[in-house]
């Protein structure tokens, strides 16, 4: 079953840049997959189509729903999206409440959406933290906690944006333990060869907003001479 399809999808930036330009893409449930391709290519720019964050032209599909402005909220709920930066998600006094901001937005019960959030917080691995401020965890518990608050929305499928991002090894090494427990299909935005290849086994490489090569994560790491490395620029275009 495709829980992601795009087809045709174009984008240009108002001053102009050619973001994306005819992208095909399909994802298959439980699947996960890896966006390589250096700054600038158009990977950001494609993921934040997924969820209405940004809208060109083509046309997507979200397990079955077409992207339309009256179908946003489904989509939301079914299509979770972690940010680079953490912070940009953490935002509510605690832990918990953040994580419970999603369910409730969704018209869960206040009380519900707390149990939910607690739960989740288990799940990820942090559940101490749940009366903590946002600004008081360390790089790997804030990845964590904004990956608890995708998952209390209970969504079909993660998008991750350079997920490695700030993580020294031991976070990074919990980080794919913790996503290779999860069901859920997942997208991976990264720089990070090894990190992908522990769990997707299909890659995409981007070049000037065109999907150019798709194949097997190592594969296409040696075709393009792709090494795990840094962002080199803050421009994620």
């Amino acid at each position: 079953m495709k829980v992601v399809q795009v087809r045709e999808l174009r984008y240009r930036y108002p001053d102009g840049t050619q973001a994306l330009d005819g992208i095909d893409f399909d994802l298959d449930a439980g699947e996960c997959v890896a966006l390589f391709g250096a700054n600038g290519s158009g990977k950001t720019t494609f993921v934040l189509h997924l969820n209405g964050l940004l809208s060109g032209e083509g046309s997507i599909e979200i397990c079955g729903l077409p992207l339309r402005r009256d179908t946003l909220p489904q989509i939301r709920a079914r299509l979770g999206l972690v940010f680079q930066d953490s912070d940009e998600q953490l935002f509510m006094p605690t832990v918990l409440e953040d994580v419970a901001f999603g369910p409730r937005n969704l018209g869960v019960a206040a009380k519900d959406a707390l149990a939910r959030a607690a739960k989740t917080l288990e799940q990820v691995g942090i559940s101490r933290a749940a009366q903590k401020a946002p600004y008081h965890l360390s790089s790997g518990e804030k990845r964590r906690a904004a990956i608890a608050g995708v998952l209390a929305m209970q969504p079909d499928i993660l998008v991750l944006d350079e997920p490695t991002t700030s993580l020294d090894p031991p976070g990074r090494r919990d980080l794919i333990h913790l996503l290779q427990a999860l069901p859920q299909a997942k997208i991976l935005v990264t720089h990070d060869v090894d990190f992908a290849a522990s769990l997707a086994a299909r890659a995409c490489f981007f070049e000037r907003g065109r999907i150019v090569a798709e194949g097997g994560v190592e594969e296409i790491a040696r075709r393009f001479n792709w090494s795990s490395r840094a962002e080199e620029s803050p421009d994620r275009r």
